[in-house]
């Protein structure tokens, strides 16, 4: 007996580039785009450990738990790092990137999270790249929570490595991450003894034996699951529109906050502008006890307590995908409502208002 999910045919050489190429077109980069088989962990560990190599010198920027992430991956390639860390509830400026970086000239790798949805902040990428364009430094960019988000412009901000991730905003699977890939950081990896050959994390394998050989050939069978999944999630974002999907998510955010001040709750990024339209964080005492409260009185919806330190006074409220909707924002504020025994009507009300402020013509966009 066939089974639609589980006797499908191998997928092609000539499909999967052509699914690299709707990458490459969301990402709206000429640079080469390379599909990994595994959640962006993957990518992001490889461009690292292609990237920095003894002799380096890196400047993390630390704005979340994934900086963290990075400077040990940096280090352990033998990179001499420097970390600017930020107050989790505001985003890195682009002038104290370049501050770290007329300190430390010998600064020649950037590791950078655009959007945190651990922390809900997000970044000023585009000025940020212009000052370590000008630096010279390469540029690697986590990106899996904005794309599809936010705006996200690779080539234009000078991003070398752009990683991300379609289990967020492009509302698809945790299982295929992706990697927009410069020149410059193709040299760099060939120059580098250390980056990983024949090997999973190895992004130059990808480079000589799929994108020299023309895409003839690929190095593995593909996860066919997950790249239809991912395929579909590029057809479904070029239905609605790349401006409207980002619209709604920046109405979410929106609504989400309102929501939450007319329950009495902050957000714990201040900064609207800092505020990252995936995940809205909140200030909340006790917040593992009130998020447990509020699963209890609805379990679908996408709320979280934080992680790391900030985890006994935050939450957050998840709205991307499919929840960048206001039916799930009001489901979320009304749990939450529940869990506070206050009255959720002000909330709703506050988010409907908010949702359609945003969405009305002439609103800012995302």
């Amino acid at each position: 007996m066939t089974h639609p999910f589980l006797d499908l045919p191998p997928l092609t050489a000539e499909h999967f580039a052509s699914i690299e190429r709707g990458v490459a077109d969301l990402l709206s980069t000429r640079q080469d785009v390379v599909i990994t088989q595994g959640e962006a962990l993957l990518p992001l560990e490889g461009c690292i450990r292609s990237g920095a190599r003894p002799g380096s010198t890196a400047l993390n920027i630390v704005t979340g738990p994934y900086g963290t992430t990075f400077g040990n991956w940096l280090r352990d390639c033998g990179a001499t790092v420097v970390d600017l860390a930020v107050p989790f509830d505001t985003a890195v400026t682009a002038q104290q990137v370049a501050d770290a970086l007329a300190a430390h000239p010998a600064i020649d790798f950037v590791s950078l999270v655009h959007a945190e949805a651990a922390t809900g902040n997000t970044n000023p990428v585009a000025e940020i790249g212009e000052v370590v364009r000008a630096h010279g430094a390469l540029f690697m960019l986590d990106a899996v929570a904005s794309v599809g988000a936010e705006p996200l412009l690779p080539d234009a901000w000078g991003v070398d490595l752009c990683v991300i991730g379609a289990q967020k905003a492009m509302g698809g699977p945790a299982g295929v991450s992706m990697v927009s890939v410069s020149d410059r950081a193709w040299a760099r990896f060939a120059e580098n003894p250390a980056a990983p050959r024949r090997s999973y994390l190895s992004l130059l394998d990808w480079k000589e034996r799929w994108i020299d050989g023309g895409r003839k050939t690929l190095l593995h069978a593909p996860a066919q699951l997950e790249m239809l999944a991912l395929e579909a999630c590029l057809d479904r974002i070029a239905a609605e529109g790349l401006p409207a999907l980002m619209a709604r998510h920046a109405a979410a955010a929106a609504a989400t906050r309102a929501g939450a001040a007319a329950l009495g709750i902050s957000p714990y990024v201040g900064g609207a502008s800092a505020a990252a339209p995936v995940a809205t964080t909140l200030r909340v005492p006790e917040a593992s006890l009130v998020v447990a409260k509020a699963l209890a009185a609805d379990p679908s919806v996408p709320l979280a307590a934080g992680g790391g330190a900030p985890a006994g006074e935050m939450i957050r409220v998840n709205h991307y995908g499919p929840a960048a909707a206001l039916d799930a924002v009001q489901a979320s504020l009304t749990a939450l409502a529940t869990a506070l025994a206050a009255d959720p009507a002000p909330a709703v009300a506050g988010a409907a208002a908010a949702w359609s402020a945003a969405s009305a013509p002439g609103a800012p966009a995302a």
